[in-house]
């Protein structure tokens, strides 16, 4: 069996993280590693974690609260060495078969760097399930740069994509699972999107992330971000430049410069607003992000 390195990040999770655990423990058909980052917990989280490490079923650590990215880009760096390496939320609930079907759909792949990933399925807080919305993505290299849509708790990866994440540490980090995405895309790994969720997202007062709002509230969501954007897009594109660039493949190369130069060059973004590559699954976004162009404002 392959062996999955699954890494938690919690914060006072002490409510359904029992559930959570023993649904990670229970993959079928895996060799099921549990690494978790605790990041400064000051309810019964840290006493939960103790019982299961004190079984052997599970490996945790502490450190100060430096928010869930940079918390799990730590766990990546020190995580122990796996075939394949996962992300869990401390709330939600996984299938049975979630990390098998990621493994067996990577494995197809010729791309030693791969990284899989699937929508989930909205549940309340009692795992009852929610309404869902579908996504169709287009999975290129210029959608990664403008569309923000991976769950990073449905994200399993290669060993050797872990390697080339873990070379750079940017100074400016989105959240982890937008980061490591946009990373696999520039560098021309193998993307598997499966369409099946395997996992059971709970939304509670704690975890509100707009997946059953209104299509009004969407639009007024997508607003306040735009107008409160701290230019996030552009300043990863920057990142990925530093980081990665010689590892991109030629044409991925010229867009980053390009995305990167738009910036400083009226010319080049107007370039950029005609660029095919610029295209994305979710049309309002890809909207916004043309009307963030020629603000200069992504």
């Amino acid at each position: 069996m392959k062996r999955v390195n699954v890494l938690m990040s919690t914060y006072n999770g002490e409510r359904f993280l029992h559930q959570q655990i023993e649904s990670i423990l229970r993959q079928d058909e895996v060799d099921v590693v549990l690494t978790v980052r605790d990041d400064g917990s000051t309810d019964k989280t840290c006493a939960i974690l103790d019982e299961y490490q004190a079984q052997g079923l599970l490996t945790w650590y502490s450190g100060d609260n430096i928010g869930p990215a940079r918390s799990f880009m730590q766990l990546l760096k020190n995580a122990d060495e796996a075939d394949y390496y996962a992300f869990a939320d401390q709330d939600d609930f996984w299938k049975p078969k979630k990390l098998f079907a990621a493994i067996t759909q990577l494995e197809k792949t010729q791309n030693k760097s791969a990284l899989y990933f699937s929508p989930t399925a909205p549940a309340n807080s009692d795992l009852q399930p929610l309404p869902r919305k579908e996504i169709t993505p287009l999975l290129t290299f210029g959608e990664s740069l403008i569309y923000e849509f991976v769950s990073g708790c449905t994200m399993v990866f290669t060993h050797e994509l872990r390697q080339i994440m873990n070379t750079y540490s940017p100074s400016y980090l989105p959240m982890h699972d937008v980061w490591i995405y946009s990373v696999a895309q520039a560098i021309g790994a193998s993307i598997v999107y499966d369409p099946l969720p395997y996992i059971l997202y709970r939304q509670h007062a704690n975890n509100v992330i707009g997946t059953n709002e209104s299509v009004r509230q969407s639009w007024i969501n997508r607003w306040k971000r735009f107008f409160s954007s701290e230019q996030s897009r552009s300043k990863r594109a920057q990142e990925i430049q530093k980081g990665f660039a010689p590892l991109l493949p030629q044409q991925n190369q010229q867009l980053l410069k390009n995305f990167v130069k738009g910036k400083h060059n009226l010319l080049t973004r107007i370039a950029l607003l005609r660029d095919k590559h610029l295209k994305c699954g979710n049309k309002p976004t890809e909207r916004l992000f043309r009307i963030s162009l020629i603000l200069n404002k992504y």
